[in-house]
Order: structure tokens, then C-alpha cells, then sequence
């Protein structure tokens, strides 16, 4: 059946539908990158960045975000229409998510039982949001801004900090947290209507009338692109500025 939605593709990332390529489509590379972003200014922030824990804190964000909250939104209503099967998808999640939780509890075990509480917390959130558990009192911009921008950075700060001795420390990691909070709010607010316009409008009707007479036609790819344009500077911004904070301090 064609395809008769004016922008076509369900996000500016997704590919070409099929085999290997539904499976990097539904990663949602820039999303996951910007997630694992996150991890990284979370360590960025702490007094001493340890360079095994970072790397295990990464994999498991991977893991749980990138790969199980992802594939588990994917089996939600197929908002990024792959050829996946539920069954394909469903192994996806829970072997990805069993991985992050494996990595979780031997960091309670190896470095610090207080770990515990953010590896509940993580596999809970992942739960709670993709699945819309408790009537989905969970899935909302302010829990997804919470769980996808704050959480990782705190998670990573606390990581390798594992004090609360030091008040201009704490500071910083909440004000970090913070401030992935409202730009992960940015990426919802400029995510939601890019998606309605590629996943669920079959047209757009109208035009601007400038002051001096010019008038231009409004169109899906018009009211798309700088939506898009934004996400796509967003995820490489947040990307190259976690990685030059971790740069800095290694």
C-alpha cells in the first residue's frame, strides 16, 4: 500500500524499511546518542570521572534506552512502521533490558550498594513510560524529560562521585540534571508536532501573506523542516558537548 503522507518517512532518521535497517531505525540513533550524552556530562560533573564505570554506565543506558525502550515503543503501535516482528521485538527488550540490569547490580556489587536505588529506578522508569503502566501516569513530557535527560546525568554523576559531602558538588550535578531537563523538554516540544505532521497527516492546506505581499504556501515539508533542522542540531550539539566535558577532564 503507498505511502500517502506528504513527508513520507516516519522521522528524519528512519531508512529505507527492511531487514537490518529497521533495527538502526528503531535505535533511534540521534535520540540514543543525545541519552548517552547525558551520561557523559553526568560524569563530566563529578569530582573524578572513572573511566571503567563511565564506560559500564554507558552500555547499560544503551542498552536499556537505546535498545529496550525503544524496541518496546516500536511494539506500541508501530509509530515507526518497521517489518519487525513483535516476537523479534519483544526479545529486543528484554534481553537488552536483563543486559542493563546485569551491568546495574554488578555495580552494586563491585562499587557501591547505594547504586541499587538508580537501578531500580532505571528499569522501573523504562517499564513505566514505554509500557504506560498505572494508566500511563508515567508517559508524559514531564516524566519523559525527568527519565531521559535528568536521570541519566545523575545516574552517571552519582556513579563516580558516591559522596554528598562536597555542597558545590552536588550542586553542579543538579544543575546539570536541571538543565538536560528543560533541553530534553526542547527535544519533546519540537518532536511532538514534526511527528504528527510525518506519521499522521495526509495533507496541509494554506499560506502566509507577508507584509509586503509576498505570499508563500504553507506545506508539510515547510512546517517540517525547521523542526527537524532544530533536532538534528540539538542531537549534535548535546553529543559533541558531552564528549568535549569528558575530554576535558580525562
Amino acid at each position: 500500500m503507498p505511502d500517502d503522507r506528504p513527508l513520507g518517512g516516519p522521522a528524519f532518521y528512519a531508512l529505507r524499511g527492511g531487514g537490518w535497517r529497521d533495527v538502526v531505525t528503531v535505535l533511534h540513533p540521534p535520540y540514543t546518542a543525545w541519552n548517552l550524552a547525558n551520561v557523559a556530562i553526568g560524569a563530566a560533573v563529578a569530582p573524578e570521572i572513572h573511566a571503567v564505570r563511565l564506560w559500564a554506565t554507558l552500555a547499560a543506558f544503551f542498552l536499556a534506552v537505546g535498545v529496550a525502550a525503544h524496541a518496546l515503543d516500536e511494539l506500541a503501535g508501530r509509530p515507526l512502521g518497521t517489518a519487525l516482528s513483535d516476537r523479534a521485538l519483544t526479545l529486543m527488550a528484554g534481553i537488552s533490558l536483563a543486559g542493563a540490569l546485569a551491568i546495574g547490580i554488578a555495580g552494586v556489587v563491585t562499587v557501591s550498594v547505594t547504586l541499587a536505588p538508580f537501578v531500580l529506578a532505571g528499569g522501573f522508569l523504562v517499564l513505566a513510560y514505554n509500557l504506560e503502566l498505572f494508566g500511563g501516569a508515567f508517559h508524559s513530557d514531564f516524566w519523559l524529560a525527568a527519565s531521559w535527560g535528568s536521570f541519566p546525568v545523575l545516574t552517571s554523576w552519582w556513579v563516580n562521585t558516591l559522596s554528598l559531602s562536597e555542597p558545590d558538588v552536588v550542586a553542579s550535578a543538579l544543575l546539570a540534571a536541571g538543565g538536560c531537563f528543560g533541553i530534553t523538554l526542547a527535544q519533546r516540544r519540537l518532536s511532538t508536532p514534526v511527528r504528527q505532521l510525518r506519521r499522521r497527516t495526509v495533507s496541509v492546506e494554506g499560506e502566509q501573506r507577508l507584509t509586503d505581499g509576498t505570499v508563500i504556501p504553507i506545506t508539510a515539508e515547510r512546517l517540517a523542516a525547521p523542526l527537524d533542522g532544530a533536532l538534528i542540531a540539538l542531537a549534535l550539539g548535546m553529543v559533541a558537548l558531552g564528549a568535549g566535558l569528558v575530554l576535558l577532564r580525562i
